[in-house]
C-alpha cells in the first residue's frame, strides 16, 4: 500500500513538473511573439514612408481630385494616430510568419506523424493563398472599386473630391485584409472537414446557397457591376470546390 502510494506521488509530481514546464514554454513563446510584434512595429515606423506610398498608390490617378493633393488630414493628430495605426498593423502581419513558427514548435511534439504532415501541408497551402488572395486583391481588384466609387458619375461637374488620409488609408488596408482572411476559406474548410467537424457532403449540398452567399459578399465590397463582382466571387467559389476537392482525395469528412 505504502509503495502503491509513493508510485501515486511520483506519477503526480511527474505531471505536475511537466506542466510547469510547458507553462515556462507558453511564456517564452508569448514573450518572444509580443517582442517581434514590437520590434518589426517599430521598424515600420521608422521606414514608414515605403508603406505608406504602398497603400496610397490607388489613390495616385484619380481624375477627380481637386487639387494635386489626393488624401488630406482633417485634425492636427491624423497622421500621428494612422502612423502609430499601420506601423503595429504592418508590424503584425510581417511578425506572423514568427508567431506562427512558434506556435507549431510549440504543438509539434504533441501531434502525430500524419498531423505534422497535415500541418506542415496546411501552412504552405495557407501562404500561398495569402500571397495570391494578397496579389488579385491589391492589382485587380482594389483598383476597380476605387475607380469606379470616385468617377465622374457620381459627382456633379461643380464639386470636387477631398480624401480623408486616415479612412481612405485604413480603407485599403481592411480592404486587404478581409481579401486575405476571404482567400482562407479552403484552408478552413479542410481544417473543418478533417477534424469531422462538418461533413463534406453537407457542404456540397450548401453548394448553391454558398454561391449566391459569396456573390452577394462580392456586390458588398466591390462596384455593384458584374464584371467586378464576378473578379472576386468567382474566385472564391473555386476555392470553395477545390477545397472539397481535396478532401475527396484524402478522405476527409466522410460521413459516418
Amino acid at each position: 500500500m505504502k509503495k502503491h502510494n509513493i508510485e501515486c506521488s511520483d506519477s503526480y509530481n511527474g505531471e505536475v513538473m511537466a506542466l510547469r514546464q510547458h507553462l515556462r514554454e507558453l511564456r517564452q513563446v508569448l514573450v518572444v511573439s509580443a517582442m517581434s510584434v514590437l520590434l518589426f512595429a517599430v521598424a515600420m515606423y521608422n521606414y514608414f514612408d515605403p508603406v505608406i506610398a504602398f497603400l496610397y498608390s490607388p489613390f495616385a490617378n484619380i481624375p477627380q481630385i481637386v487639387t494635386g493633393n489626393t488624401l488630406f488630414a482633417h485634425h492636427v493628430f491624423e497622421g500621428f494616430l494612422t502612423r502609430i495605426k499601420i506601423s503595429v498593423f504592418v508590424g503584425l502581419i510581417f511578425s506572423s510568419p514568427i508567431l506562427i513558427f512558434l506556435l507549431i514548435r510549440f504543438i509539434f511534439p504533441a501531434l502525430t506523424k500524419r498531423e505534422k504532415r497535415i500541418t506542415l501541408w496546411t501552412l504552405i497551402s495557407s501562404a500561398a493563398l495569402v500571397f495570391g488572395g494578397f496579389y488579385y486583391g491589391y492589382y485587380s481588384i482594389l483598383p476597380i472599386a476605387i475607380d469606379f466609387f470616385t468617377s465622374a458619375g457620381f459627382f456633379p461637374d461643380h464639386i470636387g473630391l477631398m480624401l480623408n488620409y486616415e479612412r481612405n488609408i485604413m480603407y485599403v488596408f481592411r480592404f486587404l485584409f478581409l481579401v486575405l482572411v476571404t482567400f482562407q476559406l479552403p484552408v478552413l474548410m479542410v481544417i473543418l472537414m478533417m477534424s469531422n467537424i462538418i461533413h463534406r457532403g453537407t457542404l456540397f449540398r450548401m453548394g448553391r446557397f454558398v454561391v449566391i452567399g459569396l456573390f452577394l459578399f462580392s456586390a458588398i465590397i466591390t462596384p455593384p457591376d458584374f464584371v467586378s463582382q464576378v473578379m472576386i466571387a468567382l474566385p472564391m467559389i473555386v476555392l470553395y470546390y477545390f477545397a472539397l476537392l481535396v478532401a475527396v482525395i484524402f478522405g476527409f469528412g466522410k460521413e459516418a
